[in-house]
């Protein structure tokens, strides 16, 4: 493992990992096998063994938190509890966020979407982007750290937006803000990048798709994210990794 995709001695906080089988479960074990500290944000309350078992990986402290992310309140006193919770090696400070909070929906023709599943795309894609960011920059700012946002090769030139126009329109938007973030927070020494997946091999992809569809694997998902996070990419900022 090289030493410059070592954590050890740095909080990272990834939202989005409640569930087992998806994408942040995986983002937290690559940062675990690291040696980072982990501040895990979700909706719902989580298992309460997933602690155990991101230590027994190598994780240094873990600490699981619920917010309603979409709640900038809510994300403003969820980052306060994770900065008491690791007061007494990193108060204020955070080496990384993780923006995995979010989710996919089909809203079909625009003629014949619903208002109402629209407005959800933004909610748990953009919304919970834009009050995550703003509640921890702050402590991103301290650390001279960065963000990592979850795109999608839909938003992306090229990618197909069909019979999805509502998820690929957040997605566009959480690639907006990422590269704001890139350009405002530069004069900080804060970094921001995000990842654009295809279909992702996760528990919910292959009960809806199958397991023969072409996914991309959680796990180089997470090493990806490691990459962006790391030393390694110190000169990256306000770039789309396109994951096929």
């Amino acid at each position: 493992m090289s030493t410059d995709l070592s954590f050890c001695d740095q909080l990272i906080v990834i939202t989005g990992v409640g569930r087992e089988g998806q994408v942040g479960e995986a983002v937290a074990r690559g940062f675990a096998q690291r040696g980072a500290s982990l501040a895990l944000i979700d909706l719902n309350e989580q298992d309460p063994q997933r602690a155990a078992t991101l230590t027994s990986l190598g994780a240094a402290h873990v600490s699981a938190h619920t917010a309603n992310l979409a709640d900038a309140g809510d994300a403003q006193r969820v980052a306060a509890e994770v900065s008491w919770a690791h007061r007494d090696t990193h108060v204020g400070r955070v080496h990384a966020v993780v923006c995995v909070a979010g989710g996919f929906g089909m809203t079909g023709a625009l003629d014949e979407s619903d208002p109402e599943a629209w407005a959800k795309q933004f909610t748990i894609n953009l919304e919970t982007a834009f009050a995550t960011t703003r509640a921890f920059l702050p402590s991103v700012r301290a650390a001279k750290g960065s963000f990592v946002y979850f795109g999608s090769v839909a938003a992306t030139p090229g990618g197909s937006s069909r019979g999805m126009a509502a998820y690929a329109a957040a997605k566009s938007g959480v690639l907006s803000l990422m590269r704001t973030v890139a350009l405002d927070e530069k004069a900080h020494g804060v970094r921001a990048n995000a990842v654009a997946p295809t279909a992702i091999r996760t528990t919910t992809n292959v009960a809806d798709m199958g397991d023969k569809a072409d996914y991309v694997e959680r796990e180089s998902v997470a090493d990806v994210v490691a990459f962006l996070a790391s030393p390694l990419a110190r000169n990256v900022s306000g770039q789309t990794i396109t994951l096929a």
